[in-house]
């Protein structure tokens, strides 16, 4: 097992600052000094900073780094990042003696009232800051300026909150307030390694438009996160109000869905000209309220800024189906806006957490989507240390955890001290999807103890039957035939799936304690995938069918490979046979959605998978699209047929984890695959079924781009595929005919039966689409 990486202690010079003022007001904190040497002397000079809290830098007025939302949100109680920046060029291409510096302070995750269901979670009650700057003279000479308490404080003239918004006056004035030095836990602070979160897509609007009720409405075109950035002028003391939301209803602004969040921005005009970009806050919409703008407003003055953390997109997926293309870029998009400095639920109503399950479902998507190594390496570190920090040492629901610090109404209670499965699998199955997908054996080790944590909770509550049986449960979370009040009450067997997932779980950290060397451990897990599988079997399988009989059991059970033959046959008859009573419409939640089209394709119902992915009908995967989605929904019927939405209190539309299909569309329909972890060795078996007659998928894998491009025409299957240079493959034909493949392009093709011939031609001839962009 690796040791717990070594603590950062930079900052060393400056103190921590903080000052008492109104609870969301942005506190200012200024000084002035004044440089040893002639700017031109300047050789090196870096900024570092970090907060409990969020801040922004500025030297001599201008920002210093292009990120946002610093220093983000970790496990502060034990891993507080701190940024470096470069600002070299900024100093030495000032004028004069004397620096100002500034530094703003506001609320972010920290005491941020976080949660739902008034839990008001903070990490504290007192936010603070410290920053300091190093500069390197030509003659080896340094000098230091440092937080400390000569610094000014003072009032802003904004306020801030995540939840609510932000309010800025440009009208200036200021506050003075007694600066206060203050002290953190200094082994807590570390580099930042994680991405940071920038600014990206600029979106203008594709209508602005009256309610109903006479109110001003821009659409963006596009439900995103991030915020409204515009530039005026007015009347000195106009107050232009700005309410954000993801959907309509009955043509107003629909914010039931934002339960306690407010997700409004207030702009007080100076008289001047005045920009406004509310930098210490982030909305998910695609619909924006305004009120009091001067005038008709104008689509050309207002703009969507687009925010989430830095992550080079590496995946690109195009078919003859219009709605399959539109659920991979809702995919896309829903990625984009809740990897914002935390693999997020949702980014726009009052909770915004890192629930595990979540990106325990999402997460092989994630990574082929876009290069998300740094991004889940930082967060996995957070789940490391909220876990050896937790009572039990169970893997939290949420990480970071800031849940531990709500307050919940009377008779609210989550499962904190017993381990979870799907949620609590996310210490195993994230790591899992990033050693496929990128091969780090580094980073492999460095999860690998959140793994032992999570199967040594999960052991306390097997009971002797060898089933996970014991505890508390979230099972099929959000199965489309819950009731919308009770979204737990699954039709699988939360102990079916419980005990199924121990065995995923056990299976993968075998391999890991394999490929580290951690040969005691290897048998250990080996010993209990062993147990969990013969008990899953003996007590929950009988001839094939699987106890609560439901599409979840079936795909848990095939895809995770716990079944012999011939039970595995029946067991994938079975699952076609409820798919297609279900009028191919999904019946799985969070635990079954990532699996059930494996299951299918892995039985030989590669016709039943592509029809329940093509159905369009609620529930279904393209059924929001039918409806105008352009990211994924939390629930399947978010918004109902008739355009109202879902009264449940849990109805988001940016909600990624039931679009994890995404891995399967990509593997299966596209067909590339990694036959070695980080694409080493390449698998190239894209299985085409009906409604789908050409696809072309692209990854930018660690060593190379990888492209498949397949057609159907006629009778005939036609394949051109490339590799990178030194990246060997295979290509397996849908007829079964195997071909190794080697570096540069090759194509082939094959007939295909003739059942496949009959619907192939049933549907349009493949045709050459247009260039995708990675």
């Amino acid at each position: 097992m690796s040791p717990t990486p070594p603590i950062a202690t930079e900052l060393g010079s400056a103190h921590f600052l903080a000052a008492d003022s109104d609870r969301d007001a942005v506190v200012r904190f200024r000084t002035t000094g004044r440089l040893d040497r002639p700017r031109a002397d300047i050789v090196l000079a870096t900024l570092r900073a970090t907060a409990h809290g969020i801040y922004e830098a500025s030297l001599d007025g201008q920002p210093v780094t292009e990120s946002v939302l610093n220093p983000g949100w970790t496990a502060y109680e034990w891993r507080l990042a701190y940024q470096t920046f470069d600002v070299t060029a900024q100093l030495a291409g000032g004028s004069g003696a004397d620096l100002r510096i500034e530094l703003l302070l506001a609320n972010g995750w920290y005491r941020g009232d976080l949660g739902f269901a008034r839990a008001n979670a903070n990490y504290g009650d007192e936010t603070c800051i410290a920053a300091e700057l190093v500069i390197t003279y030509a003659d080896g000479s340094t000098q230091t300026i440092a937080t400390g308490q000569d610094w000014i404080a003072e009032g802003s003239g904004i306020r801030s909150s995540l939840y609510n918004g932000q309010t800025i006056d440009a009208r200036g004035g200021t506050t003075p307030l007694v600066t206060r030095v203050t002290d953190i836990d200094r082994t807590t602070l570390f580099a930042q390694s994680a991405p940071p979160v920038l600014r990206h897509e600029i979106l203008h609007p594709t209508a602005v438009f009256t309610s109903p009720t006479g109110r001003t409405l821009v659409d963006f075109g596009q439900n995103l996160v991030g915020w409204v950035r515009f530039t005026l002028q007015g009347e000195e003391g106009q107050e232009i109000v700005i309410r954000h939301a993801e959907v309509l209803e009955d043509g107003e602004l629909g914010t039931r869905p934002l339960r306690g969040a407010e997700a409004t921005d207030r702009f007080i005009l100076s008289g001047g000209v005045d920009t406004f970009e509310p930098t210490l806050t982030f909305h998910g919409f695609r619909y924006a309220e305004v009120e009091g703008w001067p005038g008709d407003v104008d689509p050309d003055a207002i703009e969507a800024v687009v925010v989430h953390s830095r992550m080079n997109r590496i995946g690109a997926f195009e078919c003859s189906e219009p709605l399959v293309n539109q659920l991979i870029q809702n995919s896309i998009w829903g990625q984009k806006g809740n990897f914002l400095s935390v693999p997020t639920d949702c980014p726009q109503r009052d909770e915004r957490l890192g629930w595990t399950g979540d990106i325990a479902a999402y997460a092989a998507s994630a990574a082929f989507q876009f290069d998300t190594a740094d991004f889940l390496d930082g967060w996995l570190q957070d789940l490391r240390a909220e876990t050896e920090h937790t009572e039990g040492r169970i893997v939290p629901l949420t990480v970071p955890d800031v849940l531990k610090y709500a307050n919940f109404p009377d008779g609210f209670t989550l499962p904190w001290h017993r381990a979870t499965a799907v949620w609590g699998d996310a210490a195993v199955w994230v790591p899992q999807a990033l050693w496929h997908a990128y091969g780090d054996r580094d980073r492999l080790a460095s999860h690998y103890p959140a793994m032992v944590l999570h199967l040594e909770s999960a052991e306390k509550d097997v009971s002797p039957t060898g089933l996970w049986d014991l505890g508390n449960q979230l099972g099929d979370w959000l199965d489309p035939d819950s009731p919308p009040e009770d979204p737990a009450a699954a039709k699988a067997d939360p102990s079916v799936v419980a005990t199924a997932c121990l065995y995923r779980s056990a299976s993968f950290a075998t391999e890991a304690a394999e490929i580290l060397g951690e040969e005691v451990d290897a048998a250990r897990w080996r010993r209990l995938a062993e147990t969990t599988r013969a008990a899953f079997n003996e007590h929950y399988v009988n001839q094939g069918i699987v106890f609560s009989d439901c599409a979840t059991v079936y795909a848990l059970a095939i895809a995770f490979d716990l079944l012999d033959e011939p039970d595995r046959t029946t067991a994938g008859d079975r699952l076609a046979d409820l798919v297609r009573d279900s009028g191919y419409r999904v019946t799985t939640g969070f635990a079954g959605t990532p699996f059930v089209t494996w299951a299918l394709s892995e039985t030989g119902h590669i016709d039943d998978a592509y029809r329940l992915l093509l159905e369009r009908e609620c529930p279904s995967w393209l059924y929001p699209i039918t409806m105008g989605a352009t990211t994924i929904w939390e629930r399947w019927d978010s918004m109902l047929p008739d355009g109202t939405v879902n009264a449940g209190d849990m109805t988001s539309f940016n909600h990624y984890a039931l679009g994890a299909v995404a891995d399967w569309i990509y593997q299966v329909v596209g067909g590339v695959r990694a036959a070695e972890p980080g694409y080493a060795r390449v698998r190239i078996q894209p299985v085409p079924g009906p409604g789908i007659t050409w696809a072309r998928t692209r990854l930018e894998t660690p060593r190379g781009l990888v492209s498949c491009d397949w057609q159907v025409d006629g009778d005939e299957f036609t394949i051109v595929v490339s590799l990178p240079e030194g990246v060997p493959g295979e290509l397996i034909l849908p007829d079964g005919s195997p071909t190794r493949l080697v570096e540069g392009e090759v194509s082939a093709h094959c007939v295909l039966d003739g059942p496949r011939i009959a619907r192939a031609r049933s549907h349009q001839s493949w045709t050459v689409p247009s260039s995708s962009r990675l």
